[in-house]
């Protein structure tokens, strides 16, 4: 009588590169649906407004994914995200005082990549000169550093909620208007440097690719392995920031869309960013376009995506929360 091998994790999880090229095509098909599906009479049209649309949802879901995991892998903790950490509230901010100093004529005036392009620049420098400050300058526990990022997010949210009280009914419309992110109405002349310099940031990880699994052990193990890990989390920041605003300069701010991504990239794939990143970047393009397809086709836009992923990503939290599977 012959013994049955004893089912290793490994096994009983699957091999993690037939998980994430199944991912990758199961984005390329979503993508092919929504692109060539019902078309209308006028499809050329149809299809370049569907193209556009879909290269803005895969550069936000690349963005926005690959900016979670490394956030999650220098923080060392799956419920933390750039948005949850106010990264956001930055943008919303300088909205908002924007609007209030100078009046929404600007805003709406403003060439959109002149737009994208200022508050590219305030919210990454932001993020990276705070985080510079805390880490190198200040040299403060990571820990410290991530609980001074919640007490800001919660702060310059207060400060945007106060200031959006001051504004007049018109105003607060339009900044409304620009806050709330939308995947449907990207600007066509934004969606070039936008691609560009995702790719460049995210082209800039290649060196550290061995470096980051060494970062999700913790600083005390990266560092006896040999790992610059201040230099190397600094570098990471910058690309979280370069990542997170570019994103929120193209689509608006998504606080819980990372989060969603990014812990079912875990449970496909495992923790090895070689794989954890291009997975979570296949399931943001899967929700996004999908989400977008299911609304478009099926619910005849009785609700935006944004409200759909936001309530779906709260009741994710939680229960990220409640099962103790934060770390």
């Amino acid at each position: 009588m012959i013994t049955p091998a004893p089912t290793t994790p490994r096994a009983r999880r699957g091999s993690p590169s037939l998980a994430l090229a199944l991912l990758v095509t199961l984005a390329v098909v979503v993508i092919a649906l929504f692109l060539f599906t019902d078309l209308p009479g006028r499809w050329e049209y149809a299809l370049d407004l569907r193209s556009r649309t879909v290269t803005g949802m895969v550069i936000a879901a690349t963005a926005i994914g690959v900016a979670t995991v490394l956030f999650q892998t220098i923080t060392a903790n799956r419920i933390l995200t750039p948005g949850i950490m106010g990264f956001d509230a930055v943008f919303m901010t300088i909205q908002v005082v924007v609007a209030f100093a100078v009046g929404p004529a600007l805003l709406v005036s403003a060439p959109p990549l002149a737009s994208w392009t200022v508050e590219l620049l305030l919210m990454a420098g932001a993020i990276v000169l705070l985080y510079w400050w805390l880490f190198l300058h200040r040299r403060l526990d990571l820990h410290v550093i991530v609980l001074a990022g919640l007490v800001l997010g919660v702060l310059f949210r207060s400060v945007t909620a106060f200031l959006q009280r001051l504004l007049d009914p018109d105003t607060f419309a339009i900044v409304q208007d620009l806050v709330f992110a939308s995947f449907t109405s990207i600007d066509r002349e934004l969606i070039l440097p936008t691609g560009v310099l995702v790719v460049v940031a995210i082209a800039s990880l290649w060196p550290l690719r061995r470096s980051l699994d060494v970062l999700s052990l913790g600083e005390t193990t990266a560092i006896s392995l040999g790992v610059d890990h201040r230099r190397t989390v600094m570098h990471v920041v910058v690309v979280i920031a370069a990542l997170v605003a570019t994103s929120t300069a193209l689509v608006g701010p998504v606080t819980f869309f990372g989060l969603i991504v990014a812990n079912l990239a875990y449970g496909a794939v495992g923790h090895r960013h070689l794989r954890s990143i291009p997975a979570a970047i296949a399931i943001g393009v899967v929700a996004l376009v999908g989400g977008q397809l299911i609304l478009d086709r099926l619910l005849g836009f009785s609700t935006e995506l944004p409200v759909v992923i936001e309530f779906v990503g709260g009741i994710f939290f939680i229960v990220l929360v409640l099962t103790g599977r934060a770390r």
